[in-house]
């Protein structure tokens, strides 16, 4: 396994990592396309254990940070959770740090731009977030959240949006296909129509709500579905 860098650790501990280990700090920031430049050496780790486990952390700190702020009910908890968890803030973040100059890439995932690709800095942000964990454990790591997401817990991500411009938010923080909706009943007269909608996510779920409009109806069923999956 290799070292950091010089650059690197004191990149890590200006940004408020505690640094003991260096090779879980190394594989936290290392994409899987190193390894393809490497010819014919051992493989070295990547950063996805990592990402697996700092999602988790990141999470649960966030969760519960929003539990002990306000006494909103579950699906205003989990809009404002979606919203602050998902990969495009994680980039957010992974970018004002400067992240990005620390990535270990292959050739040709830098040469196309992977250093500033919202999807590896969002996957190395987690993974930094896991790396702290095993380092440190959870109340720093929770600690370190707190402080990098500052700006972002103070301010209106996920905040008072309507369900399905929330539930679109969710379904792109989180990499899936974009929200189907779908007439599934028309009953009663025109002047007391009743609509059945369902909206499905693939891969994902789907969620059904009834009102007196189509509009309505797809607000209600996406609604449902962020309780149900967010």
């Amino acid at each position: 396994m290799s070292e950091l860098s010089p650059e690197t650790r004191e990149w890590l501990t200006a940004t408020g990592f505690a640094v003991c280990n260096d090779s879980v700090w190394v594989e936290a920031l290392t994409h899987g396309s190193f390894n393809s430049g490497l010819l014919g050496a051992a493989p070295e780790p990547d950063y996805q254990r990592l990402e697996f486990l700092g999602d988790r952390v990141l999470g649960l700190s966030v969760a519960s940070w929003l539990y002990r702020a306000s006494d909103n009910h579950e699906g205003q908890l989990s809009q404002r959770l979606n919203a602050l968890v998902s990969g495009a803030t994680c980039a957010r973040i992974a970018r004002a740090i400067g992240a990005g100059a620390h990535i270990r890439l292959g050739k040709q995932a830098r040469e196309d731009g992977g250093a500033d690709s919202d999807n590896i800095l969002g996957d190395v942000m987690e993974s930094l977030i896991g790396a702290c964990f095993v380092e440190n454990g959870y109340d720093v790591a929770r600690e370190t959240i707190y402080r990098l997401w500052e700006s972002e817990l103070g301010g209106d991500a996920g905040k008072s949006k309507h369900p399905k411009s929330a539930l679109q938010e969710w379904a792109a923080g989180n990499r899936r296909a974009m929200p189907h909706y779908s007439v599934v009943e028309r009953s009663g007269p025109d002047h007391a129509a009743r609509f059945t909608v369902e909206v499905s996510i693939h891969n994902v779920g789907a969620a059904q709500a009834i009102a007196s409009s189509k509009g309505e109806a797809e607000k209600l069923a996406a609604k449902a579905f962020l309780e149900e999956f967010g």
